[in-house]
Order: structure tokens, then C-alpha cells, then sequence
């Protein structure tokens, strides 16, 4: 689908006519690809570019326009999986024509809030920006789930917070790769405005641009060593629960198979062959005497052994 912008007051509007300032191609079908072609010149290998996830950003430069893959956080839906995606889109840029291609409709939504529009260079680097903040909401709300998710894991020790963190920190590797190679596009593009003397203002834009997405970068870095060892010690954690759930069944099973034993040789008959001459609320009492003082005595040597196994750690 084809969506019109023209530029007015500073502000993006929806145009009715064939032309635009800034052209929106969401999901682009075969028709707007073949018009994409022999309009503006963009072959097939940029097109599939603009709309696979997995493209690294790059930036291409051509004599009358250049071409940017940029790297953008997809909307958070929610859900149990607790996954944030990035996606990849196209932006040919000319000195009066901005042209956006991406997968939805999304990308050229609240922008004009921070600074008036009044060029399409103008839409260009407010979509940028945008992009940047957009990862920056991203990571807040990441590190809002993973306090709760800590919370949920002391409260239950359970596998699927710990695969939700998992996935978390999954998604904090997508957006480190994604912010550097924006940077490198940042970077670059910041060296051709020199060449092409954009103005003062423009390159001070820039240079924030650089800047903010370098903080984005490091925060989501930071993020990523923060939950690599979060989740080396909650596993460490689990292990040790488990081992110590272990333990307590071993010693369970140590202390009442030897009484088994005992238990079965005091119900055959030669237990009351043996104690023919007493009575019988005199031998059982004492044999249940005897094994309850075994029982005392194993636990007391198992917890000894224990004691000096962990001193020996």
C-alpha cells in the first residue's frame, strides 16, 4: 500500500495527489515493487533488503539520492514469551522526496512532536530519532520484567521464568546488533552531510542522533551482561536447591532401609521363636525401642559426616 505525505507548517500531512513529499510503500505488493523499479531506480536485491529482518544496516550512496537499511524495534504485542523483534526498513532519500519502505504503516507515526518538518531531510532524521527513543521505551520496559520476573523466580523456582529470561536476554542481543550497525549508518551519514555542506543545525542533529544511540547501545549492554549473570546465578540457584532436595532423600532413604531390614526379620516367626519366654507387650516395645535408637544414631553419624564434608569444602 502507498501512502501521500506532503509537508506543511511543519507538520506531516496526508496528501491527496499523485505526488508527496514523503512516500510511505508498506508491505509493498509485486505492482508497487515494478513501480519502485522503474521509478527510482531501486533493483530487486534493495528491495528485498528494506524488508528482511535479519539485513544489516548499511547506508548506500548515490548521485542523486542515497539509500539507507535502518534497523528499528518492532511494537511490543505482550504475550507469555516475553520476545521484542527488530525489523528492517528502506529510505531513499533525495533533496525533495523521502521515500519509506517497511513491512507496516507504523514508522512515520508521531513524528513532528520534537521539532517542525520542513524538508524531507527534516522527516528523515525524526524518524531516526524516533527509532531511538522507541528502543529506549523498549529497554525501560525490559528492565521492569526482568524486576518482576526475579521476583516470580524466588517466589516459585520455576523453569519458565527462567526461559523468559532467557528470551529477554535474547532480545537484548537483536538490539545490540541492531544499535551498532545503526551507528555505523549514523556515522557515515554524518560524514557525507560534511561533504555535502548541510547546514550547522542538521549536523547538530546528527551529531544527537550519534549520540543518543551510542547511550541506547551501552544501556542495552549493560542490560545484557546484567541478565547473562542473573541467569548463570538463578541457574546456579536451581542446581542447588535441586542437589539439597536430593540430599534430603538420600538421607530419607539411608536411614529407613537399614530399618526395613530390621522391620522384616521382627515379623517373621523366628522374632517370636527368639522371644518365646517374654511377652509380647514387652519384646515388641523394646524391638521399636531399638530401632527408633538406630534410627537416632544413623541420622546423628549422617549429619556428622555432613558437617565435616562441608568443612572440608
Amino acid at each position: 500500500m502507498i501512502q501521500r505525505f506532503e509537508l506543511a507548517d511543519g507538520k506531516l500531512y496526508n496528501s491527496l495527489g499523485d505526488g508527496g513529499d514523503v512516500l510511505l510503500f508498506s508491505n509493498p505488493d509485486p505492482h508497487e515493487r515494478k513501480y519502485l523499479r522503474d521509478c527510482y531506480k531501486l533493483d530487486e536485491h534493495a528491495l528485498a533488503s528494506a524488508l528482511d529482518p535479519d539485513e544489516v544496516s548499511r547506508i548506500e550512496f548515490h548521485p542523486d539520492n542515497l539509500f539507507l537499511i535502518w534497523k528499528r524495534p518492532e511494537n511490543y504485542s505482550g504475550g507469555g514469551n516475553l520476545v521484542f523483534e527488530v525489523a528492517s526498513c528502506g529510505l531513499l532519500f533525495s533533496g525533495d522526496q523521502l521515500l519509506v519502505i517497511a513491512t507496516d504503516d507504523s514508522q512515520l507515526s508521531g513524528l513532528g512532536a520534537r521539532r517542525p518538518l520542513r524538508t524531507p531531510l527534516d522527516v528523515l532524521l525524526d524518524l531516526l530519532l524516533n527509532n531511538i527513543h522507541h528502543y529506549l521505551g523498549h529497554l525501560k520496559v525490559i528492565k521492569m520484567v526482568a524486576r518482576e520476573l526475579q521476583q516470580q523466580f524466588n517466589a516459585s523456582m520455576s523453569n519458565r521464568h527462567l526461559m523468559q529470561m532467557f528470551n529477554l536476554s535474547e532480545s537484548l542481543i537483536y538490539y545490540i546488533n541492531a544499535l551498532h550497525s545503526n551507528g555505523a549508518v549514523l556515522t557515515r551519514l554524518r560524514n557525507h552531510g560534511e561533504k555535502e555542506h548541510f547546514s550547522a543545525e542538521t549536523l547538530g542533529l546528527i551529531d544527537d542522533l550519534i549520540i543518543e544511540n551510542n547511550q541506547c547501545y551501552k544501556q542495552a549492554e549493560i542490560y545484557s551482561n546484567v541478565f547473562s549473570g542473573l541467569i548463570d546465578a538463578r541457574g546456579n540457584l536451581m542446581n542447588n536447591s535441586m542437589n539439597n532436595l536430593l540430599r534430603k532423600l538420600t538421607l530419607i532413604n539411608v536411614v529407613f532401609l537399614p530399618l526395613n531390614l530390621i522391620a522384616s526379620v521382627g515379623g517373621m516367626s523366628e522374632f517370636s521363636m527368639m522371644t518365646a519366654g517374654t511377652p509380647w507387650w514387652i519384646s515388641y516395645p523394646l524391638f521399636m525401642t531399638a530401632m527408633g535408637l538406630g534410627a537416632g544414631l544413623m541420622v546423628l553419624g549422617l549429619k556428622r559426616i555432613a558437617g565435616s564434608g562441608d568443612k572440608a569444602v
